[in-house]
């Protein structure tokens, strides 16, 4: 089972990615977020791969990222979403959004997937909302948020990122930002402290 390939970017057409490998080519399908952040031919890429293993073939399926693989394996436990479609929820939603959208019962967002209805979007909060916790989905989005803000975030940073993620939850942007300015904020707290501070206004 191959849990990632780390080489060198040779093609990408599409949401097709040929990445050479000790002199062996591979093929993914990654979802279009993944394709606008792919370096040019020639630089190195590390990709986390799932192997499809259907009669009429095989498929490697990559990823950027572990939290997106980790979604990606979340969504195929739902009956009905094979890996094309999970890829191209992927395409349109960060497996954020999709956690905050579980949680929070927010249909619309997640039939903006292609090919996934109103119908399909309720089955697969249905199914997945007791596979998920609030408070994971804040930590892998804290996580996500540091990874992409290595340099550290300042006061304005994390108080922007708390309001994306009460806006994620459900929670229209006025009232976030409302309960974000309302909460008492020191310099010192991180996007953490300041969600819990900011949920309390909240109730």
């Amino acid at each position: 089972m191959l849990a990632y390939l780390k080489g060198t970017v040779e093609s990408l057409a599409d949401n097709l990615l040929i990445l050479e490998v000790n002199q062996v080519g591979y093929s993914l399908l990654i979802s279009s977020r993944d394709a606008s952040q792919v370096p040019g031919r020639g630089e190195q890429l590390k990709v986390h791969t799932y192997m499809s293993v259907r009669e009429d073939g095989i498929t490697l399926f990559g990823f950027l990222s572990e939290d997106d693989l980790e979604m990606f394996r979340l969504l195929l436990t739902v009956n009905g979403i094979g890996p094309k479609a999970a890829l191209g929820i992927l395409s349109v939603l960060t497996a954020d959004d999709i956690r905050f959208a579980v949680l929070s019962d927010d249909a619309k967002t997640i039939s903006r997937a292609p090919g996934v209805g109103s119908k399909t979007a309720k089955k697969l909060i249905l199914e997945l909302k007791d596979k998920l916790s609030l408070e994971e989905a804040f930590e892998k989005k804290l996580t996500n948020v540091q990874g992409t803000h290595q340099d550290g975030t300042g006061e304005s940073d994390a108080k922007s990122e708390a309001v994306q993620a009460l806006t994620a939850l459900g929670y229209s942007a006025s009232e976030s930002l409302r309960a974000v300015r309302q909460a008492d904020i020191t310099e010192d707290m991180d996007v953490e402290t300041i969600l819990k501070l900011a949920l309390k206004k909240m109730i």
